[in-house]
């Protein structure tokens, strides 16, 4: 049944937003603001170890229960920060980030438990529904951080325990939603794909999946972490920044089924495919900084939609899933690091150059796969 899978990822995805923004605000508060983006950093590099360790479990216990346990240790982690908000060590926080970002993990290795769950045809679609319901929990969460804080302080705890309090009952709702998660077996072999006759073949196919996935997520996130920073040079406020990323934030998640659809009727190949070559055309548009500046945001999180999905779905049923999810969370961060500072040698044009050179080549390789190779007679 795919509910449960959705209903989890949904939960989990609001519990990250919620912390997250606190544990940012909690810790400007009482250390520094230089030093507010720690507590992410740590959720990030718990998502990157947490892919890796739902894995291993999911190929001991099954995926079922590996999501379980990883819902589990986020619940852990939402504990810990509640503690660290009401005045325990401030170490807590960041260790309460890093078990949340385990769970975090747990949720988006999940979209491979609804591939499981329907026939194979509709694969893809399951999947990209998962992704479509984590945004429903991303836009959702913020809005009940205030009642939160009204919540913890009736509860007689300092108001800014009450978003933490939040995300610990958000992922305790997801842990108890996964009970009902009936998935398949440990990841075996890559399948056979019609079109190729070989193993090695078979493996390429899989191996340049995941290099789209994360050629994907490196370029979304080296051009969006500069676009902040973009704005205040421009002297936009807030408002204006707030239409730039939700219009991104739309063109990430609002279109996923019909992705799934694109995926089940042509297969992954071809919308990789489309993904890499309009995260080029979104790179030079922003790279322009003009009128087409905001629509190219929306191309941007479109083109990393089809490139996740696309090679998610190249990828399900593979023992590579929680490696490269490890690996795309991996790449975040170190995008994250030095997208700043490339910016500030040179803005988007540079930013767009490196995408261009690590986009292209990879663009080729898939467009020289697209077609099958003839039988010999």
């Amino acid at each position: 049944m795919l509910i449960p899978v959705v209903l989890a990822a949904a939960l989990m995805n609001a519990a990250m937003v919620a912390a997250s923004a606190m544990s940012t605000i909690l810790i400007a508060d009482d250390l520094s603001p230089a030093l507010a983006g720690l507590p992410n950093t740590a959720g990030v590099l718990g998502t990157a170890v947490g892919a890796m360790v739902v894995g291993w479990w999911t190929a001991r216990l099954g995926r079922a229960h590996a999501l379980r346990t990883g819902y589990g240790v986020g619940v852990s982690g939402g504990a810990l920060t509640v503690l660290a908000a009401v005045g325990a060590p401030v170490a807590l926080l960041f260790l309460g980030m890093f078990l949340l970002g385990v769970g975090n993990a747990a949720s988006l290795l999940s979209r491979y438990a609804a591939a499981d769950v329907v026939p194979a045809s509709r694969r893809a679609w399951a999947m990209s529904t998962v992704i479509w319901a984590s945004t429903a929990g991303a836009a959702g969460g913020p809005f009940l951080m205030a009642p939160s804080q009204s919540f913890a302080t009736y509860l007689g705890l300092p108001a800014v325990a009450g978003p933490f309090l939040l995300a610990m009952a958000a992922v305790f709702a997801a842990l108890v939603a996964s009970t009902y998660i009936r998935a398949g077996q440990p990841a075996a072999e890559p399948e056979l794909d019609h079109h190729e006759p070989s193993a090695p073949s078979r493996r390429t196919s899989v191996v340049l999946a995941a290099g789209v996935m994360i050629v994907g997520h490196l370029v979304m996130v080296a051009l969006m972490t500069a676009v902040p920073v973009h704005a205040h040079l421009h002297g936009d406020g807030l408002g204006v920044l707030g239409v730039m990323l939700s219009a991104h934030t739309l063109g990430m998640f609002a279109l996923s089924p019909l992705t799934g659809w694109l995926i089940d009727r042509s297969g992954p190949r071809p919308v990789m495919l489309a993904g890499l070559a309009l995260l080029l055309v979104a790179a030079l548009l922003i790279s322009q900084a003009g009128l087409a500046f905001t629509p190219a945001l929306f191309l941007l999180g479109y083109a990393w939609n089809l490139c996740y999905l696309g090679g998610s779905a190249q990828l399900a049923g593979t023992d590579l899933e929680s490696r490269i999810e490890s690996s795309i969370w991996t790449v975040a961060a170190l995008a994250t690091a030095a997208s700043p500072w490339l910016f500030t040698l040179g803005g988007f044009p540079v930013l767009a150059v490196i995408s261009a050179v690590v986009a292209v080549p990879l663009l080729v390789l898939v467009a020289r796969r697209t077609t099958p190779a003839p039988v010999c007679r």
